[in-house]
């Protein structure tokens, strides 16, 4: 255990004092990076911002763009390691400030919300706060808490993207309680509270995990471009993206517009959307002894192609049948992406940390399409359950890249991946001269996401 300097705090203490700290961090950020999603019904009402279905989607666009513009930087791909730079704990606390500037900018929104254009304005700035939180932030949470449980990795980094996806899973439940309080904005402000909390309390604390030698057969990373095998894993990750948005972020709106269910029960659907994208990543970790993840891979596209369709032909009025639609299509989202990475760094075993970085840019380009290209299908008269029934295709398409994805691979070890070692993070590169590609490890939500994720 690594001791405190100029503490008197003995060594455990502290340790789970920052352990304490990054996983309570983990479900703040779950918390926050679904809070925009929702609060979809609230942007959208004519009694409050009055966003069009155009407008609501350009919102998300500042998010993608800060989000992988982050996590590029992290993967080491437009420039030097961030993390060898400036350090975890920098990272960390840098991304959780600018979810707390996101936070504080969506409640002054609201106050300004009689005057459109200022609201809006407001509101695209505070997503584009919260990408940056997301790529800076949650790369740092999986490094620190791989740093800080070295003895039992795997189950530190399921717990933190647990936590993330409890995180992301709470938020809409948050959302209907505060509504029903006549307060949405409670959500945001508790959001800020939490925030404000972590920063002061994670100042105080030391979060600089020493960078272990490379063990010997250990892969490091390596210099040199893109390897071609990476862009099938980019293509499905991006598919992806596209499919878990549009459960992440339509569907509140499908269930109130189209379905006609109050705003009450499409909380709870996408509660139930997340809750099962996150107990399905457990569960698939582990059971994978009798039903291989390879297998896992395989199956789940084709299960959320089945279930779009099912969503397409909900009857109006059928709440129950809304909410288990959603939670099926969690669990068809639920291993994909985590087995995607794991899969891609045992494929690319020398690049491990530009394929977590780049498989996640190419998810938020994904999300982005989704997010911001339904707006205007909407706009022109497309209908909700046409869109989603159309995202079949989508998924087919990304089951069929599976295949492509793991050829003459064994199932990978773990769902979960791990974190790249630290030293891959802060050392230079073997070829070319430049500076080493930091681990982009993997968030497990929705948002945002999961963080996960």
């Amino acid at each position: 255990m690594r001791s405190l300097r100029g503490s008197s705090r003995p060594a455990a203490a502290a340790s789970r004092a920052e352990r304490a700290a990054v996983n309570v961090a983990g479900l703040v950020q779950g918390i926050v990076l679904v809070t925009f999603p929702a609060a979809s019904t609230i942007f959208t009402a004519h009694g409050a911002y009055d966003l069009s279905s155009s407008e609501y989607g350009l919102m998300f666009v500042p998010q993608v763009i800060t989000a992988v513009t982050t996590s590029l930087l992290g993967a080491g791909l437009l420039g030097p390691s961030l993390a060898g730079r400036y350090g975890e704990k920098a990272l960390y606390l840098a991304g959780l400030l600018a979810d707390l500037v996101s936070m504080l900018l969506l409640i002054v929104s609201w106050l300004a919300a009689h005057q459109h254009g200022l609201a809006y304005a407001l509101l695209l700035a505070a997503t584009a706060f919260l990408g940056a939180g997301f790529g800076l932030a949650v790369p740092a949470l999986n490094t620190l808490t791989a740093a800080f449980n070295a003895g039992a990795v795997d189950r530190a980094v399921l717990v933190l993207n647990a936590l993330l996806g409890l995180g992301t899973a709470l938020a809409p439940v948050f959302v209907a309680i505060f509504v029903g309080l006549g307060f949405w904005t409670g959500l945001p402000i508790l959001a800020a509270c939490l925030l404000a909390a972590l920063i002061l309390v994670s100042l105080r604390l030391p979060l600089r995990p020493q960078a272990p030698s490379a063990r010997p057969g250990e892969p490091g990373q390596v210099g040199g471009g893109v390897p071609a095998a990476f862009w099938i894993l980019g293509g499905f990750a991006l598919l992806y993206g596209i499919c878990e948005t549009m459960n992440g972020n339509w569907s509140q709106l499908d269930i109130t517009s189209s379905l006609h269910i109050r705003t009450s029960v499409a909380s709870l659907a996408l509660t139930a959307f997340w809750a099962v994208v996150t107990a399905g990543r457990v569960l698939f970790a582990a059971i994978q002894r009798w039903l291989p993840s390879r297998v896992t891979y395989h199956i789940l596209p084709f299960l959320l192609a089945g279930t779009f369709v099912l969503i397409a032909v909900l009857p109006a009025r059928s709440p129950a049948a809304a909410v288990g639609a959603f939670a099926l299509a969690g669990l068809g989202c639920s291993a994909l992406l985590p087995l995607t990475i794991s899969i891609g760094q045992e494929k690319l075993a020398s690049r491990e940390a530009m394929v977590a970085g780049g498989v996640i840019a190419c998810y938020q380009v994904g999300y982005g399409i989704a997010a911001f290209g339904v707006g205007p299908l909407t706009s022109s008269g497309a209908r909700l359950p046409v869109i989603f029934g159309a995202s079949a295709v989508v998924a087919v398409a990304m089951g069929l890249l599976s295949i492509a994805v793991a050829r003459g691979r064994p199932s990978p070890h773990r769902v979960h991946p791990r974190p790249a070692p630290l030293a891959a993070r802060r050392a230079p590169a073997v070829a070319g001269g430049k500076a080493g590609r930091p681990s982009g490890t993997v968030p497990q939500a929705g948002h945002p996401p999961e963080a996960l994720s």
